[in-house]
């Protein structure tokens, strides 16, 4: 029994849903998203509501996925989606150039990283608190995709993973690391 696709979604107003036999397409003030529908699955709009159906109890499962893509489509197509990347340890940079960001991580070549369409990033460089004065550069990346934001904020991670000891690289704002301690002399 799947009870996300069971649930109806509010289509706000300035939202246009064209319902399509393999596809749904969301059109609203931030531009345009195309989902696919999983065949068994059929969508219904009733006034402002879209709901999702199924034609057979084994699709349980195909009915959740599709009624959450085409959640994340209009929440995409309506507000957007955001996320944030930090870049500690000293040296460590990221400059925000037309679509790529140019990354300084400690190896011996900056690293270019080309924005896919449709992702914005913008670079703001803060102070952490504490003994030491320590600089950060914080990246909001933001776009209508979900799956596409997440995919370049993977691939952001992926060229230098926060290290155990000092938590040095490129991490996710939002997650907190646990560092391990380090050697203790005798």
């Amino acid at each position: 029994m799947s009870r996300i696709g069971k649930k109806a979604i509010t289509v706000p107003k300035g939202v246009t849903v064209t319902i399509k036999e393999r596809e749904l397409e969301v059109k609203g003030p931030k531009g345009v998203q195309k989902t696919p529908v999983p065949p068994g699955i059929a969508f219904k709009l009733d006034g402002d509501q879209l709901q999702a159906e199924r034609a057979s109890d084994d699709l349980a499962a195909m009915h959740g996925l599709a009624r959450a893509l085409a959640n994340s489509a209009i929440v995409g197509v309506t507000e957007g989606f955001t996320q944030q990347m930090d870049v500690v340890g000293v040296g460590y940079k990221a400059d925000v150039q037309a679509k790529r960001i140019v990354f300084s991580l400690g190896y011996s070549h900056p690293i270019e990283f080309p924005l896919p369409e449709g992702i914005e990033a913008k670079a703001e460089r803060m102070t952490t608190k504490g003994s030491i004065q320590q600089y950060q550069t914080t990246l909001t990346l933001s776009g209508i995709d979900k799956q596409k934001l997440g995919q370049v904020a993977a691939e952001m991670h992926k060229l230098r993973k926060p290290d155990a000891y000092k938590g040095k690289g490129v991490r996710y704002a939002d997650v907190p690391i646990k560092l391990k301690p380090g050697k203790t002399g005798k």
